[in-house]
């Protein structure tokens, strides 16, 4: 069974690399390994050398400490969490193509979608 730090920062690799448009091919090149490895990775089969995990953040552009930003214990996730919201947002896909959409629209656009969105969340 992997362990719950390996998945994590394999959701965070998969999550960085599909908010970039990046396929697991091209990861695989950039990094100089196969793409079967990378979806070891990403589902937290194997576990990422620290070095491994420096080129892949090269890759995408992130620092390291990136893929362990969120990371929490078992008991904070449990307290943390509540029926209507995912424990992890960026897993879901729907919320991450919301995302992607979000930041094609022009920053005073963008602006604007955001209050709307908070003011339909206050109201419901």
């Amino acid at each position: 069974m992997p362990h719950s730090v390996d998945v994590h920062v394999g959701q965070r690799i998969r999550q960085r690399r599909w908010l970039t448009g990046m396929t697991q091919q091209k990861l695989a090149e950039m990094v100089g390994i196969k793409f079967q490895q990378i979806q070891k990775y990403e589902t937290g089969a194997n576990r990422v050398s620290a070095s491994r995990l420096w080129d892949i953040s090269e890759a995408l552009g992130v620092h390291v400490s990136f893929f362990f930003e969120g990371l929490k214990t078992a008991e904070e996730a449990k307290a943390t969490s509540t029926k209507d919201i995912p424990q992890d947002v960026m897993a879901d896909k729907e919320a991450m193509e919301l995302i992607r959409s979000y930041y094609t629209i022009p920053e005073d656009q963008r602006r604007r979608l955001f209050e709307l969105a908070r003011v339909l969340s206050d109201v419901a």
